[in-house]
């Protein structure tokens, strides 16, 4: 027998019931006792293993964005955008790319209603033939705050009252007015987008700034915009919302299942908003400050590609709950720039993830990326990859693992890519108090 043709799949799955072990279960409806009334005995394994696993089923939700549905699909490259970056994915119109979207709502817990009113996640991981991007934003092209350091304080402020474990919006409105730069969200989410219809009618934005690098090491900033095929549609009044989210609190994630499964798949296309980092002093607002919008008349937006959910999970679990996204997770071509928010999220999100699911997330299935890959990364809880190397280390003259070639805009060490945005501690610009460690 090939041990290996049995790894945990339900394709293999046999006409019987067995513990996890494989060995059958003979009865599976009655515990094992003495005698048909007396106590239950300890030694009815099936029983414990079944009973301890139930009580083990729920992992950790998500401190935020706990609330949310994935589907799987296609990126397409549209338009040739090679002049900006050389990421494979975007190597010239017709490329396509599997993808999985997850999206969510951000304050509230994995049950809660769908109807309240609250940012929407927009994620996005591309499983490139270069590593896994992922895009992570909401339904605003804003957020409330400029400086991670305040994150845990923002969503602590629309969390529910720690005493009474209920919503108060006198907490949200005390802590926003303590930072005006918060008032430009503020408007977003007390707007009809407040409350989405449905995930397949909701804009996407990448919210921070990233940075584009073309084969010639030229850097560019950029912001991303997902604009959707079939229109924005919302929820207008708390009437309306309380008509919808009474008959069914799963409303969006049924709608996105059922589309789907009915062929009517979503789309939305991407679209960029491009700036040269040598001429961002001739604008009257920090282009890496995720508080502001970039005017579209002086930087309009410039179409990418589609994307198209056509596939719906096959287990929820395995690719919703376990599904984990980060902004760290950049391809060649594609990097960060010195947005706050941004840097501090690289490695807000990473984190988060190990702590969900364990230092191996990234060996899940869904979470692994599509390509090959090797480090020196070994062990940890759950580790199931199979490995049989005898030199974990680097470098050796006794294994072929070598440092990938530098890319255009990034040398063989940590360096970021070309332009002012690369120094580590921020360019000496107008918004240089800005981007100092503590302003």
């Amino acid at each position: 027998m090939d041990p290996t043709k049995f790894r945990p799949s339900s394709s293999h799955d046999g006409g019987v019931t067995t513990t996890n072990a494989g060995a059958p279960v003979w009865n599976d409806n009655e515990a094992l006792t003495v005698g048909p009334r007396g106590p239950i005995l300890l030694e009815d394994y099936h029983l414990i293993e079944k009973v301890a696993h139930f009580a083990r089923e729920r992992i950790p939700e998500r401190v935020v964005h706990a609330r949310g549905a994935s589907a799987k699909g296609f990126f397409e490259c549209t338009h040739d955008v090679s002049d900006l970056t050389c990421a494979d994915f975007l190597r010239g119109p017709g490329a396509r790319t599997p993808v999985i979207v997850r999206f969510s709502t951000v304050i509230h817990e994995r049950g809660s209603p769908e109807t309240i009113r609250d940012p929407r996640g927009f994620a996005v991981k591309f499983y490139t033939r270069e590593g896994n991007w992922d895009l992570l934003g909401n339904n605003f092209p804003v957020f409330f705050i400029r400086d991670g350091i305040k994150f845990p304080d923002v969503i602590h402020a629309f969390k529910p009252n720690p005493r009474s474990h209920v919503q108060e919006y006198w907490r949200v409105f005390d802590f926003l007015s303590h930072h005006p730069e918060s008032l430009h969200t503020f408007f977003f989410l007390f707007d009809d987008v407040g409350v989405p219809a449905d995930y397949r009618h909701m804009e996407g934005f990448g919210v921070n700034t990233y940075t584009f690098v073309n084969k010639a090491g030229k850097a560019s900033y950029v912001k991303f915009h997902w604009k959707p095929t079939c229109g924005v549609r919302c929820i207008r009044t708390d009437e309306e919302a309380a008509l919808v989210g009474g008959r069914n609190h799963s409303h969006a994630t049924q709608d996105l299942y059922d589309s789907i499964a009915a062929g009517s798949f979503p789309e939305w296309q991407l679209l960029v908003q491009v700036m040269d980092p040598d001429t961002e002093d001739q604008y009257d607002f920090d282009p890496l400050d995720d508080t502001k919008t970039w005017p579209e008349d002086l930087l309009p937006l410039r179409p990418v590609g589609r994307l198209v959910l056509d596939r719906n999970v096959d287990n929820f679990f395995n690719e919703n709950e376990q599904l984990a996204f980060g902004p760290g997770l950049v391809v060649p071509g594609i990097y960060y720039s010195d947005d706050k928010m941004l840097q501090c999220r690289v490695f807000a999100y990473a984190d988060t993830q190990r702590y969900r699911l364990g230092p191996n997330y990234l060996m899940l299935p869904v979470n692994a990326p599509r390509c090959a890959h090797h480090n020196n990364h070994y062990d940890g809880a759950m580790n199931f990859m199979h490995r049989d190397e005898e030199v974990d280390y680097y470098p050796s003259r006794h294994a072929p693992l070598r440092q990938a070639p530098p890319v255009p805009g990034r040398g063989t060490g940590p360096g970021t890519p070309t332009g002012r945005s690369g120094s580590s501690g921020g360019s000496p610009t107008r918004w240089g108090t800005q981007r100092s460690a503590r302003s």
